[in-house]
């Protein structure tokens, strides 16, 4: 957006201001948050807080005080973002992902040498978790994370000067007592927790294979009785729904008898259980209107129990059925990509791929919040004002994503 086009919608990002910010106790905050997100959505190559200032012809360090220092929550303002965007967004699913933030030094709170999937290396990166509302015509974050490797967190340490170093790294970014190292699937179902206790709850869960290939994040979403469609590896271990499940033949030999049934046959990876599918099994399936035109490929949905080691049993001690949904391309020599999925028996193929493809879109927000919106260019070093920053970006990136969904033409943001 440039300064015309702001001034055109002026009154709803007033209105949006107000709302948004209403938890905010004094005045003065709110306005900062108003330009702070006139910063973010103002055309220009860098968001960082004194490029914005200039642009709003302000001193920077007004912006600087109020997402670096100012101690206002992000939780109320992230549950009103949280019913605008399912308000407006109407999503058919919700999707955990992350995302990589590079950092020159090492004193970015979670920085680390780690791998970053928007690098696609390792890198010198922050990572911040996050779930998000979707619908291939929208998406926003609904919640963050900010990813903390165990060099982080003293209780990890493994001598006492360890544990001093790490305890002065974290007091000079201001990590909070209670914040200490999580796996990523565990943020995820933490986020999940937290948006449940807000009233909020998934229709179905979707991911990539970095949270697919986790047996207790599925579990855990079963508990929750959240449906999920997850992409896995090749080699993630499956039997067959029908694979023989009985008590071994005897051997003859005296001794206790078997009194416990199990399979009959080993598990087999998902790329033999593909390779040993008839053609028939496939069927060319549309998922979505492309820029180059409609999206189709081959696809096969199969019942399977998934044998990973970490996985509870039914009470009969079978493996728990469930999809197992493969994209075998034509005329490629192997299967590309597959996923997991607990949706009804009754679920069509094209449902299953439709939401196995669904990521794509925050895919491309991703890209829209870092290089529209300035998601990566925070420079300040502190734990909350990293989250002040991440809850600011999803708010612009909200407000946009509000006035193209209701096809106001003075709207002329990058969602």
């Amino acid at each position: 957006m440039d300064k015309r086009e702001i001034g055109r919608v002026r009154a709803e990002l007033d209105e949006y201001v107000s709302d948004v910010f209403a938890s905010l106790a004094r005045r003065d905050q709110r306005t900062k948050g108003s330009l702070y997100l006139q910063g973010l959505m103002l055309d220009g190559r860098r968001k960082s807080m004194q490029p914005m200032g200039d642009r709003l012809g302000i001193d920077y360090q007004q912006l600087q005080q109020f997402v670096s220092c100012s101690p206002w929550p992000v939780e109320p303002v992230r549950r009103k973002l949280v019913s605008r965007a399912i308000d407006v967004i109407q999503p058919e699913a919700w999707v955990v992902d992350d995302t990589g933030f590079v950092k020159d030094g090492p004193a970015s709170p979670g920085v680390a040498r780690q791998y970053s999937g928007s690098l696609g290396k390792i890198g010198n990166v922050q990572i911040g978790v996050s779930v998000h509302a979707v619908t291939d015509q929208a998406s926003c974050p609904l919640e963050w994370r900010l990813f903390l490797p165990e060099k982080w967190d003293d209780a990890c340490a493994e001598t006492s000067e360890e544990a001093e170093h790490i305890a002065v790294r974290r007091q000079r970014a201001k990590i909070p007592d209670i914040a200490g190292h999580q796996t990523k699937w565990e943020q995820a179902l933490e986020m999940l927790d937290e948006l449940d206790t807000w009233g909020y709850r998934p229709q179905v869960m979707v991911g990539d294979a970095g949270y697919g290939e986790i047996g207790p994040l599925r579990t855990g979403l079963t508990e929750r009785q959240i449906p999920y469609v997850v992409q896995v590896k090749a080699t993630t271990s499956v039997h067959d729904v029908d694979a023989p499940f009985e008590l071994p033949d005897s051997t003859g030999k005296t001794g206790r008898p078997f009194t416990k049934p199990s399979y009959r046959t080993k598990p087999v990876q998902a790329r033999q259980y593909a390779g040993d599918l008839p053609e028939e099994a496939f069927e060319e399936v549309a998922w979505r209107q492309g820029s180059k035109g409609v999206l189709t490929s081959r696809f096969a949905a199969c019942r399977v129990r998934p044998a990973n080691r970490n996985l509870p049993k039914d009470a009969d001690g079978t493996l728990p059925v469930c999809w197992l949904l493969i994209e075998w391309p034509e005329n490629e020599a192997e299967p590309s990509d597959y996923w997991l999925s607990t949706l009804p028996e009754s679920t069509p193929v094209a449902e299953l791929v439709r939401f196995g493809k669904i990521r794509w879109r925050i895919e491309h927000d991703y890209r829209e919040l870092k290089h529209g919106l300035g998601l990566d260019h925070f420079e300040g070093r502190t734990w909350l004002g990293w989250h002040h920053h991440v809850t600011l970006v999803t708010a612009a990136h909200l407000f946009i994503t509000e006035q193209r969904l209701r096809g106001d033409p003075k709207a002329g943001g990058v969602a």
